[in-house]
């Protein structure tokens, strides 16, 4: 009888993810209670990642204070008003999460214009012979900068001993795109039942394809619309700034009545309530 030969390293198992591993993870959400303020630190910590902003949550947290700082000290020094100055203030406060969310929007457009070319090479290289890890790996060293980035991160993850499947399954969280949702559903079905995963590919291509030419005219249709809507927001608070700049003391004769200290806290909250409904709807219609 030959006995089994024990020197011979044995395979190794396939384990959790390593993805901590990469980079350390700051979240100001716990996800542990569905209170507001826990919603409010989820929604922050989401916008950093789809942003694509390499600095920690708490950095640009910090940012945002040093901005409010800055402009309401210089409305302070300017007027000595501590109402403009705390106006200056929050004004200053929400500039970073502005351009956070301008990036954001930014870089997810520029991933579904790169899906339907980076879909289609995956298939091709499928077509060719390799396996789908092997052509993902491909696909993810060829395609660039942002939708490149989450291809490689995920390509590392399969490279650390994680399934593929499961390494591009918070690629729609990580980017904010759901259309991404088709491409990990259709390795996740691929890996686990095969199938024709290359026709799958080119179908997935036209029909993202197809999503960008319905999204460019939805945009061109309620461009009317959208425009119409962001000035209803913008024209009140032009005016105001107008009046405060024409006259220095308009808010000191406005705010020594009654009525005029109704009428201007709750035209605010009003302002502010309608500015939040606006680009909620607007947000929706331009959705990926």
């Amino acid at each position: 009888m030959i006995a089994s030969d024990t020197s011979f390293p044995q395979p190794k198992q396939r384990v959790a993810d390593f993805s901590g591993l990469l980079k350390e993870d700051h979240r100001f959400s716990t996800g542990s209670s569905d209170s507001t303020g826990d919603s409010v630190n989820g929604w922050f910590d989401q916008l950093m990642l789809q942003s694509g902003i390499r600095t920690a949550p708490s950095v640009w947290l910090g940012l945002c204070l040093l901005c409010g700082l800055t402009l309401g000290g210089l409305a302070f020094v300017m007027f000595e008003d501590p109402i403009r100055s705390g106006i200056a203030m929050i004004v200053g406060m929400l500039l970073p999460i502005a351009t956070a969310m301008l990036l954001r929007s930014r870089r997810q457009k520029k991933i579904m214009e790169q899906m339907p070319a980076m879909v289609e090479e995956m298939a091709r290289a499928a077509r060719s012979g390799r396996n789908i890890e092997n052509s993902f790996q491909m696909v993810a060293a060829d395609t660039q900068s942002p939708l490149g980035d989450e291809l490689r991160l995920s390509a590392r993850r399969t490279e650390m001993g994680l399934d593929l499947a499961s390494a591009v399954k918070d690629l729609p969280y990580r980017t904010g795109v759901t259309t991404l949702t088709m491409l990990s559903s259709a390795i996740a079905v691929h890996q686990d039942t095969g199938g024709d995963l290359i026709s799958v590919l080119e179908r997935m291509a036209t029909s993202v394809r197809d999503r960008l030419h319905y999204a460019s005219r939805l945009r061109a249709a309620t461009i009317a619309s959208r425009a119409g809507a962001t000035m209803m927001v913008l024209v009140p608070i032009l005016i105001i700034g107008f009046y405060l700049f024409r006259d220095p003391d308009y808010l000191d004769k406005l705010l020594s009545s009654f009525w005029g200290r109704l009428s201007l806290w709750s035209a605010v909250v009003l302002q502010i309530v309608g500015a939040l409904i606006v680009f909620r709807v607007l947000q929706r219609t331009a959705r990926f």
